[in-house]
């Protein structure tokens, strides 16, 4: 039925009935009581009126404390009207509070740096990335200038000109950032920042890998094709050169095929598809055969001793040993002759630790935070000397970390080195462990 019609049909009942009822007293006791009567009528009604505008008003002004009456005549249909908006209201504020905690959340979560500034660049509001990437804290910067609080030449620049169609690179709290200005509404401005320090980190690190690999295999390769053109060139090579050649190609083929293998290894310790699949590892087997390649190395010029103290692990017996055998074999490559190597794997305090100790070289301390990057040497000469790939610690360092030990590294220029490798207790094989506690 028509609103319209809801409303006036049953007023004009009330109407024609309070008449009625005002007619008959006329007719039965004249006009003086029927005068009376609608006076009283139109009183009561006035009086219903103005309470129910009165709680209207009420309900109007603190609509979360009050409570609406249920209402007589029109007034029951207008209160159902204001009690279902008010449910609506409720049910759309309730889905809106929802919606901006989830952006608000998302807002947190991102990576990247989003800043809410108005038309003159007054900080509204900012995201806890863009809080680490600017140095911003929301509750001290909020409605301060933004270029009051990024200090940077470039920045300045590029608010000047102006130019937000294309993106700024800036070093900024050393972080190199890409940031843009997006306007949005009409009087306010998001400012979007994307730290990529960490991606030009690994993109500088793949670029010197490349170098440094072309470079180690460029050596060999030059060394192997010079000889081939001699000999190609010189059919009359007497046997005594011609040997002296084929011995220097083939120490250079050996070195290409270490550092090949070395670097397949790296590849492969790397990689997500050659998960660990821990096993018991015999420790004695391994620190025996750790100290037969040691020996073979040396060739007799070192004083080399090993210790085995401590208990069996749970990891890769050929990783371990890869990780060991590189320690033990830059112990021999960097002691002069006639000096001493100690070897010792032994229960530590947080878990069990090999040990490679050496009277050697020594490593200036400026060196040893960079050592296990891949193809740092502190000698390049004497690398190549002692067919060293720059290669070894890396593994070292990747090994390691899938066994969830760390490397140490004391050392003393001129003196000697110490490279202190220490397992956690989680790896220690069960049966071993229940002794050691016993």
């Amino acid at each position: 039925m028509n609103p319209k019609l809801l409303f006036w049909v049953p007023a004009a009942l009330r109407m024609v009935l309070a008449l009625l009822g005002v007619s008959i007293v006329w007719y039965l006791f004249g006009a003086t009581y029927a005068l009376g009567i609608a006076f009283v009528l139109m009183a009561m009604m006035v009086f219903v009126q103005l309470s129910y505008l009165f709680q209207l008003s009420n309900w109007l002004d603190n609509p979360q404390s009050a409570k609406l009456p249920d209402g007589w005549g029109a007034w029951t249909s207008i209160f159902a009207r204001l009690y279902r908006m008010r449910r609506d209201d409720e049910k759309n504020q309730a889905e809106l509070t929802e919606w901006l905690a989830r952006f608000r959340q998302a807002m947190h979560l991102l990576p990247d740096g989003v800043v809410i500034m108005d038309d003159v660049l007054f900080l509204e509001w900012c995201n806890p990335a863009a809080e680490k990437h600017l140095g911003l804290t929301h509750e001290r910067d909020k409605g301060m200038r933004v270029t009051n609080l990024i200090r940077s030449p470039e920045f300045m620049d590029y608010i000047i000109l102006g130019r937000y169609d294309q993106p700024l690179t800036i070093t900024f709290r050393n972080r190199k950032l890409i940031v843009q200005i997006i306007p949005f509404e009409n009087r306010r401005q998001i400012l979007v920042t994307h730290d990529v320090t960490e991606t030009e980190r690994i993109e500088m690190m793949r670029r010197d890998f490349i170098a440094n690999a072309s470079h180690e295999l460029r050596t060999p390769l030059t060394v192997i094709v010079g000889f081939l053109e001699i000999a190609s060139a010189e059919l009359d090579l007497d046997a005594t050169t011609r040997a002296a050649h084929l011995k220097l190609m083939t120490e250079q083929g050996h070195r290409m095929q270490h550092l090949i293998e070395d670097m397949l290894t790296l590849s492969r310790l790397e990689s997500v598809d050659y998960p660990l699949r821990p096993e018991p590892v015999d420790i004695k087997k391994l620190m025996q055969q750790v100290l037969r390649d040691a020996k073979g190395l040396s060739a007799g010029k070192h004083e080399i001793k090993m210790e085995c103290n401590g208990p069996d692990v749970l990891g890769s017996y050929d990783e371990l040993y890869s990780a060991f055998g590189n320690l033990a074999s830059n112990a021999v490559r960097y002691t002069p002759a006639g000096g001493s190597i100690a070897l010792r794997w032994q229960d530590g305090p947080a878990g069990p630790q090999f040990i490679a100790q050496d009277t050697g070289i020594g490593i200036s301390q400026e060196h040893i935070s960079r050592l296990t990057e891949r193809f740092y040497r502190v000698d390049k000469s004497r690398s190549r000397e002692t067919q060293g790939t720059g290669l070894g610690l890396a593994i070292v360092k990747h090994v390691l970390l899938r066994h969830g030990g760390t490397l140490a590294i004391q050392s003393v220029a001129d003196k000697g080195s110490s490279f202190i490798v220490s397992m956690p207790k989680s790896v220690v094989t069960p049966l071993q462990g229940e002794l050691l506690v016993k």
